[in-house]
């Protein structure tokens, strides 16, 4: 059993979504519900399903391509919104469906410019609403270490606990020894967090260990106490904690 709460939904779950749901493409609203429905396609979080009604007339382009998928008969289309079009982005469930999904779309992330829950804007997918983020500042001492080397330490960290992640621990940058560290044009998003500010490689002898630290300098406000401060990916790096070296926890970032 790992050491941090994993998710619990199981796929093909569905719930209403109590939220605005908006979402753009070229400058031009293309769906706008207080209708949606969160869909878990697998455990880890929800996609939005959306009801054909409140999709802007004429933005979806039949492809004429039906598909059998695990919750019924959808028809592939595309969008076009003015000079922007983008192919194979949503699947209309038309046809043999579980009843609730009757009358839905379903789209591509990527396939749209932005997507916003009421006026804030989410970043990669839905965001669970079963996951909790939580950072929690703290008075632990936390070391991060890499073949030998001191990268970090900090009495004064913020700790931050997601639900199926292993809990990640920011550090203020005069605690970081950046003389081991390389800037990285790696930038990601996260539907908790918001976007990352910086990524660091880690030069550890003759090997360049890529992208193993990141920060946020502009979070979410429910995340402002991560602000400005740099977390390690602790399956790369060795954590000690309280002075316990902790394992390396398995994940997807392994």
């Amino acid at each position: 059993m790992p050491d941090y709460p994993q998710m619990i939904v199981p796929a093909n779950h569905v719930e209403p979504v109590p939220r605005r749901i908006r979402a753009m493409l070229g400058g031009e609203v293309v769906l706008d519900t207080t209708r949606a429905l969160y869909v878990w396609e697998w455990p880890n979080y929800p996609q939005y399903y959306i009801p054909l009604a409140d999709v802007r007339p004429g933005v979806l382009v039949d492809e004429k391509h039906p598909q059998r998928l695990r919750r019924g008969t959808a028809n592939r289309h595309g969008l076009k919104v003015g000079d922007a079009t983008r192919g194979e982005s949503a699947w209309v469930y038309t046809g043999e469906v579980l009843a609730c999904l009757a009358e839905t779309v379903r789209f591509e992330w990527q396939a749209l410019d932005a997507w916003y829950e009421e006026d804030e804007e989410v970043f990669v997918h839905p965001r669970n609403p079963y996951s909790r983020v939580d950072a929690l500042r703290s008075t632990r001492r936390v070391r991060i270490e890499l073949d030998g080397l001191v990268l970090a330490e900090s009495s004064a960290p913020v700790l931050v606990f997601e639900t199926g992640l292993p809990t990640r621990y920011y550090l203020n940058r005069t605690e970081v020894d950046f003389a081991h560290l390389v800037p990285s044009d790696t930038v990601t998003q996260c539907p908790y967090k918001g976007r990352t500010s910086g990524y660091w490689s880690v030069r550890a002898g003759d090997k360049l260990h890529p992208d193993l630290a990141w920060a946020y300098d502009f979070p979410t406000r429910q995340l402002s106490p991560i602000a400005g401060l740099i977390a390690f990916y602790n399956e790369k790096v060795d954590v000690v904690l309280d002075g316990e070296r902790l394992a390396r926890p398995k994940t997807h970032f392994s």
